[in-house]
């Protein structure tokens, strides 16, 4: 078997502009050009998907870089045959990069009669030839356990970390709390408030039903505070706006929102862009359409440098779990934030 002399890169459709500030990065770590793998992904006109790889990948450590965002099926198909394309040119290992995991929202059985689709798709992934997934905060931390395959799950709250200080300093540091938007996101938003030095506050919800806000209760004092809201994904932004809403209510100053995952579904971008949130920061896990963009309250933070960094890291057979902390994570970072 040849020695493997470097990490390769191949992308989907679901977000080049990621695969590409990957593969800068990663250029700049090693100090020599690392491109994309050429290939090409095609739709048949019944919208099938046609994979074609036009380098050799024999015996080389492949990463495929592939959200599952939306479009959901066709993204997560597309990554399928991508995996089933490089496992037939005899590649010698395959990790899926992704990103943004969909179908993470439903890990579970709710009710009767109802999937647990993320296992489906972490079978679909295993049986395809993925040998290692990479991707950043699962919307539900068991669904690590679904795989029989190494996952490594990166975190946002070192990049939002370091954001954070960067805007807020001084008096206007001590003056931040960081908000849950809900019960079951306690563990991410204490998370980032104990590396911020923070105080943290929950603002309790009730659902009559899906995709309805019944009830919001604020647990701690946010008179006066800046309010950072903490999640791992903002769909329809209507929890989010609803929050924001509730927290200024209760006497908060300010209210800004740091969020992993920009789904940003139908009315969202409008919803933020109306809503009394003074910013929206996420991460360009999924690539961002033009209304997002043009946002005047939507900032977008770069994930690039700390996917590059772990992929390197995979490579090398090094520790993934160094990123977790901001020393190690800052350098990476230097000069991309600002004030």
């Amino acid at each position: 078997m040849p020695t493997i002399l470097e990490p390769k890169l191949i992308t989907g459709t679901a977000n080049k502009p990621l695969a590409l500030a990957i593969a800068r990065r990663m250029s700049m770590h090693r100090g020599k050009t690392l491109g994309l793998v050429d290939a090409r992904v095609e739709r048949f006109n019944d919208q099938e998907i046609f994979v074609e790889v036009f380098e050799n990948v024999r015996g080389e450590d492949m990463f495929i870089i592939q959200p599952t965002s939306n479009p959901a099926n066709d993204n997560l198909m597309e990554l399928l045959i991508m995996v089933d394309a490089l496992r037939r040119s005899s590649a010698a290992r395959i990790t899926a990069v992704i990103p943004y995991f969909g179908y993470a929202r439903q890990d579970r059985r709710a009710k009767a009669r109802t999937p647990i689709s993320a296992k489906l798709v972490a079978n679909m992934l295993v049986e395809a030839g993925v040998e290692r997934v990479l991707t950043m905060d699962l919307h539900a931390a068991q669904i690590q356990g679904f795989f029989d395959i190494p996952v490594d799950n990166l975190y946002a709250s070192p990049i939002f970390a370091l954001d954070i200080l960067n805007q807020f300093k001084g008096e206007d540091l001590k003056d931040v709390m960081v908000v849950s938007p809900d019960v079951g996101g306690v563990a991410r938003a204490r998370e980032l408030a104990k590396r911020i030095g923070a105080p943290l506050s929950i603002v309790d919800k009730r659902r009559e039903k899906p995709g309805e806000i019944a009830e919001m209760t604020v647990i701690g004092n946010v008179e006066g505070k800046k309010c950072l809201i903490v999640d791992d994904m903002c769909d329809t932004a209507g929890t989010l706006c609803k929050a924001a809403e509730v927290l200024m209510d209760h006497g908060a100053t300010e209210v800004h929102s740091y969020i992993t995952h920009g789904v940003m579904s139908g009315p969202a971008v409008d919803r933020v862009t109306k809503s009394v949130m003074k910013s929206l920061v996420i991460t360009d896990s999924i690539e961002p359409t033009q209304p997002v963009l043009d946002a005047p309250n939507i900032r977008i933070v770069p994930t690039a440098p700390m996917f590059a960094q772990a992929i390197l890291n995979i490579w090398n057979g090094t520790s993934v779990s160094s990123l977790f902390e901001t020393e190690t994570l800052e350098p990476a970072y230097e000069g991309m934030f600002r004030a």
